[in-house]
């Protein structure tokens, strides 16, 4: 109940069910169904550090904080970039950035962030995430708009 109550007028719960039922990836194990504080702090580190060298242009650093997954996906830090720079620009030009409570659920750790655009406009991304090796990476990211509008 807490959950919904953090994210209402952010994101509809509906909506990061959705998000969480087709992600094939970032998936805990089935008993895992609460993360630590720890772990989430190391989430949250691992997307700022991804953030600020998307911001600051440095690909082959932002590239490497994506999953096995996605780097097949995209092959190359260049070809990564080009994506970030055009399918997910709201993350490089937010004015303010803050993180929402994260959850699991059935089994997909899932990272929301509230991007304030420059114009007040207000998205949700929701990452994705999952644990390779001992280390936290970035499965997935999804925009979606919000309810809220900023002052």
């Amino acid at each position: 109940m807490r959950r919904r109550a953090v994210l209402r007028g952010m994101l509809s719960w509906a909506a990061l069910c959705a998000i969480a039922w087709v992600c094939p990836v970032g998936r805990a194990d089935a008993a895992e169904t609460k993360l630590s504080a720890a772990e989430w702090s190391a989430i949250k580190k691992v997307i700022s550090q991804q953030l600020a060298a998307l911001r600051a242009g440095d690909g082959e650093r932002a590239f490497g904080y994506a999953s096995p997954g996605i780097r097949a996906q995209f092959g190359d830090a260049r070809k990564f970039m080009t994506m970030v720079r055009t399918g997910y620009s709201p993350l490089l030009d937010a004015r303010y950035t803050e993180f929402l409570q994260g959850a699991v659920i059935d089994g997909v750790i899932v990272q929301p962030l509230r991007l304030i655009a420059p114009d007040n406009t207000v998205l949700v991304a929701l990452y994705t995430m999952e644990k390779q090796k001992g280390v936290w990476r970035i499965s997935g990211c999804q925009l979606a708009p919000s309810t809220v509008r900023a002052a």
